[in-house]
């Protein structure tokens, strides 16, 4: 019957006939059987199956194991035994078939349980391991998970099962698709997918196999002799738990075996999983590893990586069903190599954009791809703080490093994405004003803008110091250069100064060179007139005298080319009346426009007299020559009137909300003080006006109102004075209340409103010593209701190199927590849709100005230099960082300030830590 049915089977009979004799045979096969004649069966459908070159052969080999398998289980049970399924995966050279494979599992589905089927899961414990040792192909491998995924008794146990997951992993590393177009791809998929999902399964019964598989994973892809491994090893990764993430991050990051070659290598073929299309959680370990390679300071792997592969990840996004995972990665490398933009030029291609448009209506981040290149509407842009501390947070210096605890030369970034400032030695209040300068976001863009050709040598220092803290990667540069080329001449070296006094001949310095070169340029008719020191800091007032016998009015409109350095500053009232009373002289009194009974504020803003009750207030000199007692100049800023042509500071001359009353007994405002300064004044006596209708000198009542507020409003309180009881200077430690919102009137009965975006703190108890460090954020970005302060945009405090999250909360009530730190230097910005020139409801959100080319690289230079010391360090300490002491004493700590008010010239100074032991970039 056998022999009968093999000849038909293997004739050219049609298959009808063929079909027709083998109904027969099987029915014949479901009857009572000799022993030899279903032995004679059983061989043969087995030769048919695992033989036969076409379908129908081996559909009637499986048909004839199973119905001899099922109708004579004893007959089947002496057929299948241990050396029939020996003989069936050795029967060939090399590893065994799939369909040897397959026939042994058919032969297990119907062997009986006895002892012969013991022999047989015994044998394939062994024989598994054996095949995969071989390495066999996608479809064999594939037979042989789903063999041990039906029959887990075949799995091999001991110390063989753990050998058999790592053979499994190096078997997947050798898969190749056989076949092309899309039903060969399929297949493929399906079959790493089951060999894949053998080794989970074996993982969840033995967990501790998993990091063995790890390493063996690793070493596959980390080989730099073989040719690449398969990416069918990225099936492996969806089924890695996640919780496993960090640890073996942090292991294989810190592990010296592993050279750069290695992780290179490494990295490189995990990146190529991307195109993977049904593999999970591979983004996140590929990011998971480059975030551990930033952390230990290997930059030149990431750099090299990152040019290598970027293009690759970014024509992946053309494909949906890998673009989730291909996006995640690309946004990551962006966002992370911050150094340079040679990554961002090898994405931006417009054509490549427009396919990944059409193929899905990909969305992408505009900090990722420039929003140009797409519909605005389409684009929800992030304001500039928020892309700002993305950036920062994702820098690779940003990245937490074990290190970090112990060296402070490895300190990262701060996580708001801004950059500090080297203390060189009390320069404290050098680097506040500046940061205060850089936030005032306005300014900045003007300074970034700057030409290369231009005649500005302080502008150009300006320009590459803001273009630094713009761009850098180091957590802090120093300004040395910057501050060498502004230096007060009047300052001594190493000590502590005045921060407003630093401030006034900045701007000074940096608006008559402008004037300079804008001279020279309208010649070459290349410029206009106004400066950007004017724009941003400048202003027009009207004065306005009326004589009090002829009412004569004389009026005239000026730009603010005088800045006003005030006179008394804030004093208790009863040394204020011991004052006035004690001075001979006539003087000028000023009416009071305060709404209400109550007393007027004591301090003085840019002029603002004390005064107390009915006491007339404070005299304020005409000029710094005037040689009375108040016109000395002290540390704090004393009682003058200078030259200043570029207007700097303004704000003492503005006013709050209109007729502000003072609040409770003691109580401070800039509201009040602001209102108190511009209300009208005497001139009487010896200050007497000469007016041209009466020709004569004549008592008067002068007033001066703003016809034009500044874009940006700066008011100092001038907290130090000389006691005369004591004959030393001292601060003024008063709170005072700060608005978050200033409207001041202008002339015509106009407003204009403006919004505190930077607080100068002074900390210590004298002008010659102490601390001063900045709250800054980066202004309104959103025009508000006129009677509502903008909603708070995120404040930050720069303290020297430390930079960190803050609030308005922390701005307002330093002082109370603090009775030594007191606000010194107010910066208030123009509304948006308040100036002249501004569009009514537009906000002034600006991206950052294109930089010329040589600036650009030497930013570009400087951060690969930068990460290349910091890897550097990195290496060299990591060496022995084991060796240190559990409970290290390292003093005090890192960047901390200190306020050395007795028995010091300063509070502030690099040996106590503002410094830092930071690389010194400098300006």
């Amino acid at each position: 019957m056998d022999k009968i049915l093999e000849a038909v089977v293997t004739s050219s009979y049609p298959a009808s006939v063929k079909q027709g004799l083998v109904r027969r045979v099987l029915e014949a096969a479901r009857q009572p059987l000799e022993r030899e004649q279903c032995l004679a069966l059983l061989a043969l459908g087995a030769r048919l199956y695992v033989g036969g070159t076409e379908e129908l052969p081996r559909r009637v080999g499986c048909q004839l194991l199973h119905v001899a398998g099922r109708h004579h289980p004893d007959v089947f049970a002496e057929f299948f035994s241990a050396r029939r399924v020996l003989r069936l995966l050795q029967g060939g050279a090399g590893p065994p078939g799939a369909r040897a494979l397959a026939c042994v599992q058919l032969g297990l589905q119907l062997l009986p349980e006895g002892p012969a089927a013991d022999e047989v899961f015994a044998l394939l414990r062994r024989e598994v391991l054996r095949a995969v040792c071989e390495r066999p192909g996608p479809a064999a491998c594939a037979q042989v998970a789903r063999l041990l995924a039906r029959h887990p008794r075949c799995v091999p146990d001991g110390p063989h099962r753990l050998l058999f997951c790592q053979q499994l992993v190096r078997c997947l590393g050798r898969f190749r698709c056989p076949a092309e177009g899309e039903e060969g791809a399929v297949e493929f998929l399906e079959q790493a997918q089951q060999v894949s999902g053998l080794l989970a399964q074996l993982w969840r019964a033995q967990p501790a196999a998993i990091l063995p598989c790890l390493k063996e994973l690793f070493a596959v892809i980390s080989c730099t002799d073989e040719e690449p491994p398969s990416s069918a090893l990225a099936s492996v990764v969806q089924h890695l738990p996640l919780e496993l993430m960090d640890g073996v991050v942090r292991n294989l990051s810190n592990d010296d075996s592993v050279t750069d070659a290695q992780m290179l290598m490494a990295i490189s073929r995990m990146i190529d999983w991307v195109s993977w299309p049904l593999g999970k959680n591979i983004d996140k370990w590929i990011i998971a590893l480059l975030k551990g390679l930033a952390a230990v300071k290997k930059f030149s792997i990431l750099i090299e990586v990152s040019l290598a592969k970027i293009e690759k990840v970014f024509s992946k996004l053309l494909y949906p069903i890998v673009r989730g995972a291909a996006l995640s990665v690309l946004k990551y490398m962006l966002l992370t190599f911050q150094h340079s933009h040679e990554a961002f030029h090898l994405v931006r291609t417009p054509a490549c954009v427009a396919e990944v448009v059409i193929f899905g209506g990909l969305t992408l981040v505009p900090t990722v791809l420039p929003a140009c290149l797409f519909p605005p509407q389409d684009l929800h842009v992030p304001n500039e703080d928020r892309i700002k501390q993305l950036l920062g947070q994702d820098a690779w210096t940003s990245q937490k490093s074990e290190l970090a605890g112990f060296y402070p030369r490895l300190m990262a970034k701060s996580d708001t994405g801004k950059i500090g400032l080297i203390n060189l030695g009390n320069t404290c209040y050098v680097n506040s004003i500046l940061q205060a300068l850089f936030m005032a976001s306005d300014f900045r863009h003007c300074v970034l803008r700057l030409t290369e050709d231009n005649s500005q040598p302080l502008m150009t220092k300006l320009q590459w110091l803001f273009a630094f803290l713009e761009h850098s990667q180091r957590p802090a540069i120093s300004p040395e250069n910057f501050l060498s080329a502004s230096w007060t001449p009047w300052f001594s070296p190493g000590t502590q100064q005045d921060c407003s006094e630093y401030l006034k001949y900045l701007l000074d310095r940096l608006h008559e060179e402008e004037k300079t070169g804008t001279r020279i340029c309208q010649k070459l008719k290349q410029s206009s007139a106004s400066t950007s020191v004017e724009t941003m800091f400048g202003g027009k007032i009207v004065t306005r005298i009326r004589c009090l016998r002829c009412l004569n009015v004389s009026s005239r409109e000026e730009r603010c080319r005088r800045r006003r350095r005030l006179g008394s500053v804030l004093q208790p009232a009863e040394e204020v009346r011991a004052q006035a009373a004690g001075r001979a002289g006539a003087r000028r009194q000023r009416k009071l426009c305060i709404a209400g009974d109550a007393a007027p504020p004591v301090l003085l803003v840019d002029g603002l007299g004390a005064q107390s009750g009915p006491q007339p207030c404070a005299e304020r000199e005409e000029d710094a020559a005037a040689g009375s007692e108040s016109g000395q100049r002290d540390e704090g800023g004393a009682a003058e009137e200078e030259g200043d042509e570029g207007g700097g500071h303004l704000g003492p001359r503005h006013q709050g909300a209109a007729a502000a009353p003072s609040g409770p007994e003691g109580s401070r405002s800039v509201l009040d003080l602001v209102n108190y300064f511009l209300s009208p004044e005497r001139l009487t006596a010896e200050n007497r006006y000469r007016c041209e209708s009466c020709a004569s000198l004549q008592d008067a009542e002068k007033v001066v109102e703003l016809s034009q507020g500044p874009r940006y409003l700066i008011l100092t309180l001038l907290r130090f004075s000389f006691d005369l009881r004591t004959m030393r200077r001292r601060k003024i430690l008063d709170d005072v209340a700060i608005p978050l919102l200033l409207r001041l009137p202008l002339a015509g009965g106009r407003g204009q409103a403006y919004d505190l975006c930077s607080v100068v703190v002074h900390s210590g108890v004298s002008s010659e010593s102490g601390h001063y460090y900045c709250y800054a954020r980066e202004g309104a970005a959103r025009p508000a209701a006129a009677d509502r302060p903008e909603p708070e945009n995120q404040w930050y405090l720069f303290n020297d190199t430390r930079v960190s999250f803050s609030s308005f909360e922390s701005v307002s009530n330093v002082t109370s927590f603090f009775p030594k730190d007191t606000a010194y230097v107010l910066f208030y910005r123009q509304r948006p849709g308040d100036g002249p020139a501004a569009e009514p409801g537009s906000p002034r959100v600006r991206a950052e100005p294109t930089l010329h080319k040589d600036l650009m690289e030497a930013i570009s230079k400087d951060n690969i230099l930068y990460l290349q010391e910091q890897e550097k360090e990195a290496r060299s300490r990591a060496a022995y960082i084991s060796a240190l002491p559990a409970s290290p004493h390292w003093g005090r700590g890192f960047d901390e300030d200190k306020d050395e008010d007795e028995g010091s010239a300063g509070g502030c100074n690099p040996a106590g830590g503002n410094g830092g032991d930071f690389h010194r970039l400098v300006f």
